[in-house]
């Protein structure tokens, strides 16, 4: 009598759910990848919910059940109630983090945009070396294009500096020659004072 009552309890399928059935929040009317999204998050929590279903349940737990059918069902509504919702509230947490609405938005207007050209894209030509060399061999150039604008840009700083370096060292030069000349000059200087001392003093002993 029992399993009787069970089938029959049963035989409805889903218990309806003590709190509202979570959906996907489509927008009535609305075409698009988001709109896609949603439906079938909306079709996944469809097909949970029958797998999860008062009629399976209760045969996971059939002794419970004939003891106690009435609370083997509120188990099961607030089983349900409480699966959806936190279901619901990662699936949210997912689209608020990965910002899936605009990113599927802009996939949409990047499909409508690229539908009214007319010019051919590039496409595969099913020979890697020249796929991977036709997208490198530009970029390649442009790096060594960049590299040889630095290149010159360093030459020229350091053309610069050498003859910095070079004004330097003759401006060096410059200074120890005239500090020779000027030692020259000192010693000159000096010797013709000594001469003029001995030249005074010696008529002097004479005397």
């Amino acid at each position: 009598m029992a399993d009787e009552n069970e089938e029959g309890a049963s035989s409805s399928g889903v218990a309806p759910s003590t709190e509202p059935a979570a959906t996907a929040t489509a927008t009535p009317g609305r075409s698009g990848r988001f709109f896609l999204f949603n439906t079938v998050v909306e079709k996944f929590l469809q097909e949970l919910m029958e797998a999860g279903s008062y009629q399976r349940f209760a045969r996971c737990y059939r002794q419970f059940y004939k003891i106690q059918p009435e609370i083997t069902r509120k188990i099961h509504n607030h089983f349900i109630s409480t699966l959806q919702s936190t279901i619901m509230a990662e699936i949210q947490e997912i689209k608020d983090e990965g910002n899936l609405e605009a990113l599927l938005d802009s996939l949409d207007k990047l499909e409508r945009e690229a539908g009214s050209k007319t010019d051919l894209q590039w496409r595969p030509s099913g020979i890697p070396e020249e796929d991977v060399r036709s997208h490198l061999v530009p970029y390649l150039l442009q790096q060594r294009e960049y590299l040889c604008r630095i290149l010159k840009k360093k030459e020229q700083e350091n053309a610069r500096l050498a003859q910095s370096v070079l004004a330097g060292r003759e401006k060096i030069d410059e200074m120890r020659r005239e500090i020779e000349r000027r030692q020259q000059a000192w010693q000159n200087l000096s010797r013709s004072q000594r001469e003029l001392i001995v030249s005074i003093q010696g008529p002097r002993e004479e005397i």
